[in-house]
């Protein structure tokens, strides 16, 4: 698996958002402007989100998990934001029911293979007591970088 970045520039705190289109579009814009995406990029992954949903309901916060196809990625990279309120996202499997989402993670991965184990490590923060609670009450985004590598091995 290539080194997949994940610096400070890829954490967004309080992020503003008057619904899942327009969080998912400043993150995307974020990623491209880093050019760690294509410009087609945020297109990609709005059409994905409409199709396949990434909210997540766990014990303490919502959390989504927007992705999409490799080709639209320049260079392996994670992008993480804390939201100032909750949007909803709606549920993964589900056809309308929805979650408040908090935390959000949006990938951007080059190889097919790496996005499964990103997820799969994933799944492991969300189940684990605490960790979604320090990445949103995190004031600073080295902090919230530092905690999320050391958690998914980067």
């Amino acid at each position: 698996m290539s080194a997949i970045s994940l610096d400070e520039n890829l954490v967004l705190l309080n992020l503003e958002g008057k619904d899942k289109f327009d969080v998912i579009a400043k993150m995307a814009g974020n990623m491209q402007k880093l050019d760690y995406v294509k410009e087609s990029y945020k297109a990609a992954v709005v059409a994905r989100e409409k199709i396949f949903a990434t909210g997540l309901p766990t014990s303490s916060y919502g959390v989504a998990i927007p992705h999409t196809d490799i080709e639209h990625v320049n260079a392996p990279a994670i992008c993480v934001a804390s939201l100032a309120k909750p949007v909803d996202f709606v549920i993964m499997g589900e056809e309308c029911e929805t979650v408040p989402v908090k935390i959000v993670f949006m990938l951007a991965m080059k190889e097919q293979h790496a996005q499964l184990e990103i997820l799969q490590k994933l799944m492991k923060i969300l189940q684990e007591d605490g960790a979604l609670e320090e990445i949103a009450k995190a004031q600073k985004p080295v902090d919230i970088k530092e905690f999320v590598c050391k958690k998914l091995g980067l």
